[in-house]
């Protein structure tokens, strides 16, 4: 028994040392888009085992340049408590836990948009235990290390919108012809909408699930979308004579634009946008070919 507990220390101790090691350094994200994700790298591989073309849809773009209703709409969608929890909504996880003890089988993953984003760049599709613990650490990296709004701005240019579309931006131009920027609040619900299972739930050609979706999302927004994000997010004017309050530790989403981080991506074709009334110059807008 000594023998065999000795064997099993000395493996967590190695598989410890190997997460150690190869943690991701999500630092670099606070001013630079990744050039690639876990899972884009992961669809590439699918494409070329099939003997297809990997070509990815890949075009990510300031957060003032993504429709606010594709910002509240993946927010009402995706993740109701994203500004209240640190990376990881508790209640939400225990209720996915809950339903899998019940179903025998892992089926809930309880995600929030902060351990969806760290999925999508570092790990993979995979409901292995160890996988979500390895989502959860890097997940409170990432809450460590950004600012909310720059979280859900990665989450909304990295995630994949449909079969070989990655992002607002892509998605926006393959599905409707427009920019992010100009998405209607039907188009915003769609994508929004899409998200749990993009391959399935074409914004271009909406299957009854999605209708259902865009629906809920809409009723959703109309209800309470616009007051979540422009009051109950605003943090409140200091009174007259009184001390100002400490600087708050995540700053709400507004329409105004953050300083443009430099792009970089995996593609050899590059088209420049501009924006006339942000405030900073926006960053070059590629799509991945």
């Amino acid at each position: 028994m000594r023998r065999v507990a000795g064997i099993v220390v000395l493996l967590l101790v190695a598989f410890a040392a190997y997460e150690w090691i190869t943690f991701p350094n999500v630092a670099p994200l606070k001013d630079q888009w990744p050039k690639t994700t876990a899972f884009m790298e992961l669809r590439k591989r699918e494409l070329r085992a099939e003997g297809k073309d990997d070509t990815l849809l890949y075009q990510p773009v300031a957060y003032a340049r993504i429709s606010p209703y594709l910002r509240r709409g993946a927010l009402v969608a995706e993740d109701n408590e994203f500004y209240e929890h640190k990376g990881v909504d508790v209640e939400a996880l225990k209720a996915a836990i809950r339903k899998d003890l019940e179903k025998k089988k892992l089926t809930q993953g309880g995600s929030t948009i902060t351990m969806q984003l760290a999925k999508n760049l570092y790990l993979n599709p995979s409901r292995n235990p160890l996988r979500k613990i390895e989502e959860y650490f890097i997940a409170r990296s990432l809450e460590n290390h950004l600012s909310k709004k720059r979280i859900l701005e990665l989450y909304l240019n990295v995630v994949e919108m449909g079969e070989r579309v990655y992002g607002a931006e892509a998605a926006s131009q393959f599905y409707f012809h427009t920019s992010a920027s100009a998405l209607t609040p039907s188009q915003a619900a769609l994508l929004a909408g899409c998200l749990p299972n993009p391959r399935e739930m074409n914004p271009g050609a909406p299957n009854k699930r999605l209708r259902a979706r865009e629906r809920m999302i809409l009723a959703r927004m109309r209800r309470w979308g616009y007051l979540f994000e422009e009051e109950v997010l605003t943090p409140p004017t200091p009174k007259k004579n009184a001390p100002p309050p400490p600087e708050l530790e995540q700053t709400p989403p507004t329409d105004t634009a953050t300083p443009a981080p430099t792009q970089t991506t995996t593609s050899t074709e590059t088209t420049e946008t501009t924006e006339t009334n942000e405030s900073q110059p926006p960053p070059q807008t590629t799509t991945t070919q």
